[in-house]
């Protein structure tokens, strides 16, 4: 009854078949393409296609109504989801959560603040940059954080040399800690104080800053980008401008002044959020309405991402 295409390659296809079947398409916008091109960007004007356009956050809808001529009308923000059976502080055990601090070589009454930086190791997520402030951190305040590097490096050995070489020439190899890939993220940011996105470019969404407000645990993140939908600067994190390794450490030292209550306290308003607006379930919810819309012959209307449900 309806054609959904959700990646560019298939979407070709799907589009002829879905107008030669004379039912609806629809396309979702997962990020914003590299449309460097003439021919990349017709290559992902296919995605541009639909009867209605999915963009996965407000960001995304602006980029896609600015680089592709498409009816505002026919664009909505659907963001994408965290699953709440996964990320939810009640579903991991404290003893999970131990766990992981151990296997960080963490002690179970860590009186650092732990921070977690997860994602794959590249350079645009701007581990050097979070190195960099807690190199400044350390110079004033030294003990007082711990660092959790967790990513894959995904074969740029390089790239992982020069972060190791970063820590051990600013002397932080007490302090940071490159873990590599982390299979239980919630049992991660169960085990992590605050939860640090540094990116130097804009990502369109950034799921992993809603899984762990999900999970509680207040986010830094760069001012670019879905982060300036997902995290509500002062209230569930802090927003710092990108690639600035100053205003980074002034956030760290921030959540590290406000102590483990006005954590916990800037983390339960961060969770509230995620449940609210992020749940896969109400995401599932928003694109079923969408069909049905397009079944019953009306074209949904543009929605802000926090009002998709």
């Amino acid at each position: 009854d309806v054609v959904h295409a959700r990646s560019r390659a298939p979407a070709w296809s799907a589009w002829m078949g879905a107008r030669l079947a004379r039912v609806p398409f629809v396309t979702t916008f997962h990020g914003i393409y590299n449309a460097r091109s003439p021919l990349k960007r017709f290559y992902n004007s296919i995605m541009a296609k639909g009867d209605v356009v999915i963009a996965n956050s407000e960001f995304t809808r602006e980029h896609i109504l600015s680089h592709y001529a498409v009816d505002p009308e026919k664009v909505t923000a659907i963001p994408r989801g965290a699953d709440l059976e996964i990320f939810d502080p009640a579903k991991v055990s404290q003893a999970d959560a131990q766990a992981m601090r151990g296997a960080w070589h963490v002690a179970a009454h860590e009186s650092r603040c732990v921070v977690i930086a997860p994602a794959r190791l590249t350079r645009w997520k701007g581990q050097l940059v979070l190195i960099e402030a807690v190199r400044l951190i350390e110079q004033r305040r030294p003990g007082t954080l711990k660092v959790i590097i967790a990513g894959d490096a995904q074969g740029r050995v390089s790239y992982l040399q020069e972060l190791q070489a970063a820590i051990d020439g600013a002397g932080l190899r007490e302090v940071v800690a490159l873990v590599g890939h982390v299979d239980t993220m919630a049992a991660a940011f169960a085990a992590s104080d605050v939860a640090v996105f540094p990116v130097t470019e804009a990502e369109a969404f950034g799921r992993g800053a809603v899984e762990a407000q999900a999970m509680g645990v207040p986010v830094i993140a760069s001012n670019l980008g879905g982060f300036t939908e997902t995290v509500v600067d002062g209230e569930t994190g802090l927003l710092v401008a990108p690639g600035v390794a100053p205003a980074l450490a002034a956030a760290l030292e921030h959540l590290i002044d406000l102590g483990e209550p006005g954590r916990r306290e800037m983390g339960d308003r961060a969770r509230q959020r995620a449940r609210r607006l992020y749940a896969t379930s109400a995401l599932q919810s928003a694109t079923l309405a969408v069909y049905r819309r397009l079944l019953e012959g009306a074209s949904p209307k543009p929605r802000a991402a926090a009002q998709a449900f």
